[in-house]
C-alpha cells in the first residue's frame, strides 16, 4: 500500500468517525406530550426566532393567528410589519400529523409543499410556546402577549439549549405596544 492510499483510508476513517460522533450528539427532537388545539387557537406574538428566508422582510410586529376549522385542520394567518411600514400577510393551512399528541403539524402556505411545525415547549397555561422542526433549522418562541418578562425568556432559552438548539442564533422580535406600528427593526439577542 502506498502513502496516498494509506492517507485516503485514514481520512475516510476520520470523516466516518466524525459523522458518527455528530449524529450521536443530538437526540431526536421531542414534542410536548399533548396540545389542546382549541386552547392553542388564537393569537400568538413572535418573541424571537431563528433567521429564515421567508421572514427576511419582517422587521417588527410579527404574529400568528390560528383558527381550528370544522374539518380538524388549522387555518394559519401570519403577519408582520415590513421595513416600509406595510403589513405582510401569509395565509396557510396546517394538518395534524400526530393525532396522539396534536403536537406535530404539517403547514403549507403554498400547496403541495408542507413544512414541519412541532410544538416542543408549551407552558401549562398556554402563555408561551416553543415551535421547531426535527432538523432544528427553524425555531420560534411565541407568547400570548407582545412581550414576556426576562426571567421567563431565560427559562425558555434554557429549554431551547437542552433540546439541541443554539440560543445564540435567536433574534428577538420587536413588538409595538398593543401591536401598533414600530419604527425599530428586530434586535439581536
Amino acid at each position: 500500500m502506498n502513502l496516498i492510499s494509506a492517507g485516503i483510508i485514514v481520512l475516510m476513517s476520520m470523516v466516518s468517525a466524525a459523522r458518527a460522533a455528530d449524529s450521536g450528539t443530538r437526540l431526536p427532537l421531542r414534542t410536548v406530550d399533548s396540545v389542546d388545539l382549541n386552547r392553542y387557537s388564537g393569537t400568538w406574538y413572535e418573541i424571537a426566532r431563528y433567521p429564515n428566508r421567508f421572514q427576511r422582510d419582517c422587521q417588527s410586529d410579527t404574529k400568528a393567528e390560528y383558527t381550528l376549522r370544522q374539518d380538524g385542520k388549522v387555518q394559519v394567518v401570519n403577519s408582520c410589519r415590513q421595513k416600509s411600514g406595510k403589513t405582510k400577510t401569509a395565509r396557510g393551512t396546517a394538518k395534524v400529523a400526530d393525532r396522539t399528541t396534536n403536537a406535530k403539524l404539517r403547514v403549507t402556505f403554498f400547496w403541495p409543499f408542507y413544512g414541519d411545525y412541532w410544538v416542543i415547549g408549551l407552558s401549562p397555561d398556554y402563555r408561551y410556546a416553543i415551535v421547531g422542526e426535527p432538523k432544528r433549522k427553524y425555531l420560534w418562541i411565541l407568547s400570548r402577549t407582545p412581550e414576556i418578562d426576562e426571567t421567563t425568556y431565560q427559562e425558555i432559552v434554557k429549554q431551547v439549549r437542552t433540546v439541541g438548539y443554539d440560543p445564540e442564533r435567536l433574534i428577538k422580535t420587536r413588538q409595538s405596544p398593543k401591536g401598533g406600528p414600530s419604527a425599530a427593526n428586530s434586535v439581536s439577542n
